[in-house]
Parts: structure tokens; C-alpha cells; sequence
């Protein structure tokens, strides 16, 4: 194995049409911690946390920094404790926000946040997947604390989730469906509802209009859960009004000013952050659990019970390809994943 390996990353914060905006450059293969494996990177798509981290960068870097938070690849050696995976086998994963990403010819990652990859996919369609499915998984299995495997009990209860079209919100409304759950998910066009319904969603609302009003009309006064991935901050009030009593809301967007929980103190509401990366970035003590949604949605593609979100794809892995990947998440017109592959 080679000593340098072909990598793309930036230095500082330039629009995306600036050639200089991302790299390609050569650096070490990366060494490998006890429970890591050295993978060679196949194919890897392009999410908004690449754009939200890169154009976060205000200083400028001595070494270009590496992005990229979902890959697959072939394992080509493995650390002193790896007891999960071997030389040879293929895996899909989203790695760790406070490592390098996976823009790279080859990636270190721990092997507890790594799943073995669907068979029955493309490299490509297996690539769009580890990001968004983790992080509706999380939202809906465990922040919100559904059973999958209760469909009885699941088709009483109802759950809104908030930009359905969007990469998250098309693996929930199929995760979502999945469970039983009556699903209603916002959309603005007919493109994105037909997407929406496509993907597992019993019902759209256009986002466009009086979501609560919508909402009320397709007969639900209030829903049991709410996932909020498109912004806090503006749909709040609408949120507050439709949880139920003893419902559950979970966000992905953070927010920007102080929240009124009041509103929902009387209803004994739920309310949790879905961060993904928390996990590794902080070691807890479940971090394997990633290894184990990543295993079980890899089943479940191969079985056909959900659906790759790939829709655009590129080639190959250099800064080229991977500056024209991102200005097409950057315009915010696309549905669904876009992935660069070898």
C-alpha cells in the first residue's frame, strides 16, 4: 500500500463556483486506532453539514480538512481490537464529525459506527443511505421511543414530520410507514408530495399554506409526534399547537432564539435533539448502537422494505465533480441524495 493517498478539502470558505473552493491534494494514509478499520472509499454523497462546516470555516487552515459524512467502500486492514468486520468486507457508514470525512481514497473509521453494505445495491445507492437513515432512526426509535415491531398499537398514533422530501424526512416517512404510524409530511410541490407519498407518507400538507388548518382538515385535531427537520424557529408555533398531550417533538435544526415551552408544559410534552454525530463525538457508551441501525437498514434495503434516496450521481471522486455535487445540494432544488462515485 502506498505511503500518500488522493484527497479533496479546503483551507478556507469560498463559494462553491470558486475552483479553489475545494482541492484535490495528496496526505497520509491515515494510521488506525485499536477498534478502526482502513477503508477504500468507493463512493460518498454530499450532505448539508459539508456546506454548513465549510462555510463555517472563517480562518484559514494550515492543512486542507477533509469532509464528507457518508461512504462506502472495501475494508483493506483492520486495528488491534477489531472483531466486527475483516479484510474484504464491503460497509457503508456516515464516520465521525471530529475525524476526517470521507472525500478520501481511504478513510479511518471505527468499526461500532460502521454497517456491512446492502448486497442488492449500488455502490451508489448504498452511499446515499448511512447519514439520513441514522438520523431517522434515531428520531423516530429512540429520542421518540416507537416500536418498530408494534404495528397495532402504532397505527392509533399519528406523526408529522416537517420537510418530508428533504434526505432525512424521505428515509423517516419510509421508517415511519414502516412501523404503522399514520404519516403526514409537509411538501411545496407537486413534485415533493408525489415524492412524499412515494416514500411512505399517508397524507401531505403544503408548507406553503396553514400547515395546522391542513392538519385539522385531514380529520387529526393533534399528532402524537412531531419530527422537525427544516426550521425550528419558524414552524414552532405550529408545532406547539399540534402536539398532542403527551406527545413527543423531536428536532434536527437547533435553534436560533429562545423558545416558548410554556405552551407545552400543560400537555406534559416530550421534546429531544437528534445529533447523530453525539454518539462518536462524545464515546458514549451505545456508540455501537450505529453499527446495529446501520446492519438492520442494510437488511431492510436488500429486502426491499426501504428505498435508496439516490437520484443524481457523479464521477469520479475528485474536487471537480465533488464542487458540481455540492452546488446542486447548495440550490436546494433537488430531491433526494447525490452521491460521487469511482
Amino acid at each position: 500500500m502506498p505511503e500518500l493517498m488522493n484527497a479533496i478539502g479546503y483551507t478556507h470558505s469560498l463559494p462553491i463556483d470558486d475552483p479553489n473552493s475545494l482541492i484535490d491534494f495528496k496526505t497520509a494514509i491515515p494510521t488506525l486506532n485499536d477498534h478502526d478499520l482502513l477503508v477504500q472509499v468507493e463512493a460518498v454523497s454530499v450532505n448539508p453539514v459539508d456546506i454548513f462546516t465549510r462555510n463555517g470555516q472563517t480562518t484559514t487552515l494550515a492543512e486542507p480538512k477533509i469532509i464528507g459524512y457518508d461512504a462506502v467502500g472495501t475494508v483493506v486492514k483492520t486495528g488491534t481490537n477489531v472483531d466486527l468486520f475483516n479484510v474484504g468486507d464491503r460497509v457503508f457508514y456516515a464516520g465521525a464529525y471530529n475525524r476526517p470525512g470521507s472525500n478520501s481514497e481511504y478513510q479511518a473509521v471505527d468499526e461500532r459506527i460502521v454497517g456491512r453494505a446492502p448486497k442488492k445495491l449500488t455502490p451508489a445507492e448504498a452511499a446515499a443511505m448511512p447519514l439520513t437513515s441514522l438520523t431517522a432512526w434515531e428520531s423516530l426509535f429512540e429520542q421518540m421511543n416507537i416500536d418498530m415491531h408494534k404495528h397495532a398499537v402504532n397505527q392509533k398514533q399519528s406523526i408529522l414530520i416537517i420537510n418530508g422530501a428533504g434526505g432525512v424526512g424521505s428515509i423517516a416517512t419510509q421508517l415511519a410507514h414502516l412501523a404503522g404510524l399514520q404519516v403526514i409530511a409537509t411538501a411545496g410541490t407537486s413534485q415533493t408530495k408525489d415524492w412524499t407519498l412515494q416514500h411512505g407518507a399517508d397524507y401531505t400538507v403544503d408548507y406553503h399554506e396553514d400547515i395546522v388548518e391542513q392538519v385539522h382538515q385531514l380529520g387529526f385535531k393533534t399528532v402524537n409526534y412531531i419530527l422537525e427537520l427544516q426550521n425550528l424557529d419558524y414552524y414552532w408555533d405550529t408545532i406547539s399547537q399540534l402536539i398532542a398531550p403527551l406527545g413527543t417533538i423531536v428536532s434536527t435544526t437547533g435553534s436560533g432564539q429562545h423558545l416558548n415551552f410554556q405552551p407545552l408544559k400543560r400537555k406534559m410534552v416530550r421534546f429531544g435533539w437528534e445529533w447523530m454525530y453525539a454518539k462518536s463525538w462524545y464515546q458514549t457508551p451505545n456508540l455501537i448502537s450505529q453499527h446495529e441501525i446501520l446492519d438492520q437498514v442494510s437488511a431492510l434495503l436488500d429486502h426491499g422494505q426501504l428505498q435508496s434516496t439516490l437520484t443524481k450521481t457523479f464521477s469520479p471522486i475528485n474536487a471537480e465533480t465533488l464542487r458540481a455535487a455540492t452546488k446542486l445540494v447548495e440550490s436546494h432544488q433537488m430531491m433526494g441524495k447525490v452521491v460521487v462515485e469511482n
